[in-house]
């Protein structure tokens, strides 16, 4: 267990309308510097099928598609990747995001960013956010097919 302080900005600019929260990077996505970036997540994936492209540049990608990224966690004790490990949370200010991008839906990517924004971030901010299944490879037990479908919420 160690303490993590999340290290890359989020992504967003004044046209973004849907914020999809994480809970903390993992540690490949810590080490890569950007959201997603475990091979076996299938964040990427499932955005790719759910728009009907090729995702090359993955920030260009989101921007071009109004949403925006970020995680429920400025910093936390976690061990390793283990979202369910996860303590001592300091939230992250979702203002920086919220002063200059109209958002109209929130998503959390997984029950943990879920609960972690209903304890710390929804008592402040006080809009409601829809929980999304984690691609994350530890839920083996959503298909992708699964994770598919419920991701073309973010379509609507």
């Amino acid at each position: 267990m160690k303490r993590v302080e999340h290290e890359f900005a989020p992504v967003y600019d004044k046209n973004s309308k849907i914020l999809i929260l994480g809970s903390i990077p993992s540690v490949k996505s810590r080490e890569v510097g950007f959201y997603y970036a475990h091979p076996k997540n299938r964040f990427w994936k499932v955005l790719s099928i759910v728009f009907q492209e090729e995702i090359i540049d993955k920030k260009d990608f989101c921007l071009r598609h109004h949403i925006a990224l970020w995680d429920t966690c400025a910093s936390c004790v976690i061990e390793g990747s283990s979202d369910a490990s996860i303590k001592n949370v300091v939230p992250n200010d979702l203002n920086v995001i919220f002063s200059s991008a109209s958002i109209l839906k929130i998503y959390t990517t997984g029950k943990k960013a879920y609960e972690i924004y209903q304890k710390y971030l929804y008592p402040i901010y006080k809009r409601e956010a829809i929980c999304l299944p984690s691609t994350s490879p530890a839920n083996a037990q959503k298909s992708l097919e699964d994770l598919v479908l419920a991701y073309q919420v973010l379509k609507d």
